[in-house]
C-alpha cells in the first residue's frame, strides 16, 4: 500500500523522485522505506534530515549534487514530516527535483559564450592586424626612411597611398625631405665652392708671395744700410710675410681636410722624444714670456703609431698657446699611457677658460679675447687643424679651463693606429683642485651656453660649474658642433 501511495504521488511529475521513510524517532515502523525514482535514502543529506526532525511543521529545502547521467547533477531536495493515523508513527517525505533541464541550458549558454569569446578574439586579432597595417606599418616605414635620410641617402621618400591622415603625414614628410635635400645640396654646393675658392686663392697667392718674400729677404738683409725707420719697416715686412705664409699653409691644410684629401702616415714614435723636440723649439719663446716648460714623463718609452708630422704640429700648437696665455707661469707637458692609449696633456696656470669657451677654442679663427695681441703671429686655425689631426688618428683633443686657475689641453691617441680609445691615461683637471669655485655672479643670460657636462650651481646666480665626474679620464662626448669635450 505504501508503495502504491508513493507511485501515485510521483505520477503527476515524472521528473521528480520521492522517498517515504519512517522518521528518526519512529520506533514502531509498521511501514518500510519506499522510494520512487533514482533517489536513495543515503543520498539525502543528514543535515536536511536533522532539520526535518527539528522543525516538523515546515518544509525544509536543500540543494545537493548527485551522481547522475555519468556526471554530477544539481538537485533540489524538499523534506517534510507527514503525520499518519495513530499507531503508525511519524514519517518523513522527501521530494528530489533533478535540474537536468537547467543544467542543459547552462551547458548551452557556456558553449555559446565560449564560441562567442573565440569569435571575439579572432575579431580583435583581425582588427589589430588591420590597425597595424594601416597605422603602425606606415609609421615604421617612415622611421626607416628617416634613418636612411639621416645616413645621407637624401633621395629616399615614403610610399603614399590614399587620403587618410597617415597619407597626409606621408606627403608632408616627403615635402620636408625634398626641402631638406634641396637646401643640403645647395649648402654642399656652396661649401664646395668655398673650399675651391680657398684652395685656389691659397695656391694663386703662393707665386706672388714667393716673389714678395724674395724681395723682402733682400731688404731685410740690407736693413743695416737703411735708416732706423726703414730698417724697422723691413723687419715688420718680413715678420708679416712669415705670418702670411703660415696662414696660407694653414688654409691649404684646411682645404685638404675639407676635401677629404688629408693623408696620414703612421709609424712608431716615442711621444717623449717628440714632446722634447717641440719644447726645445719653443725655448726661445718661453724665455721671452718667462714661462718655463717642464716635461713630466715616465722613464720608459711611450711609443704609439702616429703620423710624426701631424702630432708634432698638434703639440707645437698646444705648447705655443700655453706659453702665449700662460701669464709667465710654469707650464707642464705631461705624458702617460695605459694598455690601449697614450696621452699628452699641456697644462698652464694662466688666464684659463671661461664657461662655454672649451667648446669654442677649436672653432676656426675664434679667439677668447680679441683685444689680446698675437705675439707669436698665430693664424687662428692651429687648434682647428689640431682637432682634425687628432680625428685622423682616431683620437681625442679635449680642453678644460677655469678662470684664474689655468687650462689644460689633452691629446689622447691609440697605441695602435686605427684602434678605438675608451679611456685616457691622464686626468684633465689638476689633482686636488676644487672644480670651479664660485666666481663673480652673473645672470644666466650674460653667460655663454654651457658646454655638455656643466650645470648651474644652485648656490649662486647663473654660475656654471663643471661636474667633477665629467672631468675624469673618460671618453669625451661631442657637442652639437662636433667638438670633443671632457
Amino acid at each position: 500500500m505504501a508503495t502504491d501511495i508513493v507511485q501515485q504521488d510521483k505520477a503527476p511529475d515524472l521528473s521528480r523522485d520521492v522517498i517515504f521513510t519512517p522518521a528518526q524517532d519512529n520506533t514502531r515502523k509498521p511501514l518500510p522505506t519506499v522510494a520512487a525514482g533514482d533517489l536513495t535514502l543515503g543520498e539525502i543529506p543528514a543535515t536536511l534530515q536533522g532539520r526535518v526532525q527539528a522543525d516538523r511543521g515546515h518544509q525544509q529545502i536543500q540543494v545537493v549534487t548527485l551522481a547522475r547521467d555519468d556526471g554530477e547533477l544539481p538537485t533540489v531536495v524538499v523534506g517534510a514530516r507527514v503525520q499518519l493515523p495513530p499507531g503508525v508513527g511519524g514519517y518523513d517525505l522527501y521530494y528530489a527535483y533533478p535540474m537536468r533541464a537547467e543544467a542543459k541550458a547552462l551547458d548551452i549558454v557556456t558553449r555559446n559564450l565560449l564560441l562567442a569569446g573565440s569569435l571575439l578574439i579572432v575579431l580583435i586579432g583581425g582588427v589589430a592586424f588591420v590597425v597595424t597595417r594601416l597605422v603602425v606599418d606606415p609609421v615604421r616605414r617612415a622611421a626607416q626612411v628617416a634613418e636612411r635620410l639621416a645616413s645621407g641617402r637624401l633621395d629616399q621618400r615614403m610610399a603614399v597611398k590614399g587620403t587618410d591622415d597617415i597619407a597626409v603625414l606621408g606627403r608632408s614628410f616627403n615635402r620636408m625631405a625634398s626641402s631638406l635635400q634641396t637646401q643640403i645640396v645647395q649648402l654642399e654646393g656652396l661649401s664646395r665652392l668655398q673650399q675651391q675658392f680657398v684652395s685656389d686663392v691659397s695656391h694663386e697667392l703662393r707665386t706672388p708671395l714667393t716673389t714678395v718674400r724674395m724681395a723682402a729677404d733682400v731688404l731685410y738683409d740690407a736693413r743695416g744700410d737703411f735708416s732706423a725707420g726703414a730698417a724697422r719697416s723691413a723687419e715688420l715686412l718680413t715678420g708679416q710675410l712669415e705670418r702670411f705664409e703660415n696662414l696660407l699653409t694653414d688654409l691649404l691644410e684646411i682645404s685638404r681636410i675639407d676635401a677629404g684629401a688629408a693623408t696620414i702616415e703612421p709609424q712608431p714614435v716615442d711621444l717623449r722624444q717628440l714632446a722634447q723636440e717641440v719644447v726645445d723649439d719653443a725655448d726661445a719663446l718661453a724665455a721671452r714670456r718667462g714661462s718655463p716648460v717642464t716635461i713630466v714623463a715616465p722613464p720608459q718609452p711611450v711609443v704609439a703609431e702616429v703620423d710624426r708630422r701631424r702630432v708634432t704640429r698638434i703639440l707645437r700648437n698646444l705648447v705655443v698657446n700655453a706659453i702665449e696665455h700662460g701669464e709667465g707661469e710654469p707650464i707642464y707637458v705631461e705624458i702617460g699611457r695605459n694598455a690601449e692609449a697614450a696621452a699628452v696633456a699641456v697644462r698652464d696656470s694662466g688666464v684659463g677658460l671661461r664657461p662655454g669657451e672649451a667648446s669654442l677654442v677649436f672653432t676656426r679663427f675664434w679667439r677668447a679675447d680679441p683685444a689680446r695681441a698675437r705675439t707669436t703671429g698665430g693664424t687662428g686655425l692651429g687648434l682647428s687643424i689640431s682637432m682634425e689631426d687628432a680625428h685622423l688618428h682616431h683620437g681625442w683633443l679635449e680642453a678644460w679651463g677655469q678662470p684664474g686657475v689655468g687650462s689644460c689641453f689633452r691629446l689622447t691617441l691609440p697605441l695602435t693606429f686605427g684602434e678605438d680609445v675608451t679611456e685616457s691615461p691622464l686626468p684633465m683637471q689638476p689633482l686636488g683642485l676644487r672644480v670651479n669655485p664660485p666666481v663673480p655672479a652673473q645672470t644666466t643670460d650674460e653667460l655663454l651656453d654651457p658646454v655638455p657636462g656643466t650645470s648651474l650651481d644652485a648656490g649662486t646666480t647663473g654660475v656654471l660649474a663643471l661636474l667633477p665626474d665629467q672631468l675624469t679620464a673618460a671618453p669625451p662626448h661631442k657637442d652639437p658642433t662636433g667638438v670633443n669635450q671632457p
